[in-house]
């Protein structure tokens, strides 16, 4: 059996689960999730509990049962408490600034970069060289992140460029000098 995928979800106090065909629907204080899981798994939900089963230890199941139970846990978990992601911005000049429901970014281009607000998805800009991207989706909140990085990675040199809040870049050395004869 899969570790993960046997261990049941606790539904917290607050959140309705629905299951129709396994289609599920997670609701909750910050919002409502709901995707179609593979109706080759089944997906209980009872008690506050909700326990991910396969019906026979075939190698593509046995795959889906672990991802299907880590998913479900992810709805839950977003609909509760959300998720976010901080990016830092470093470099002379590089710089973000938010007005309205677009943040401007600011990063050596000739012309700005924008990005919006989306219904799922919210962009704080607490410090000009800080962006927190949060919502209640992970995989849309770590897209999003990964979109604004994508703009400016961080270069090895210097180390300028958008980069996860934490996230250690490994630097190289610059060009040597000429050695001595």
């Amino acid at each position: 059996m899969s570790r993960i995928g046997r261990m049941p979800i606790s539904v917290p106090a607050g959140v309705e689960v629905k299951n129709e065909n396994n289609l599920l629907t997670v609701k909750g204080p910050k919002g409502q999730l709901s995707r179609q899981f593979s109706a080759e798994l089944g997906i209980e939900v009872d008690n506050g509990t909700i326990t991910v089963t396969r019906p026979n230890d075939d190698k593509r199941l046995r795959s889906l049962h672990g991802l299907t139970r880590t998913l479900i846990n992810n709805m839950v978990e977003g609909v509760t408490n959300g998720y976010s992601k901080t990016l830092e911005i470093e470099g002379v000049g590089y710089r973000a600034a938010k007005s309205g429901n677009k943040v401007t970014l600011n990063l050596g281009f000739s012309h700005p970069v924008v990005f919006e607000d989306t219904d799922a998805i919210k962009l704080e800009v607490p410090q000009p060289n800080k962006i927190v991207v949060t919502g209640i989706d992970k995989q849309a909140v770590g897209q999003v992140a990964a979109e604004i990085r994508e703009k400016r990675p961080p270069e090895p040199y210097k180390g300028k460029g958008i980069r996860y809040e934490g996230e250690h870049i490994i630097r190289k050395e610059g060009k040597a000098g000429k050695g001595k004869k």
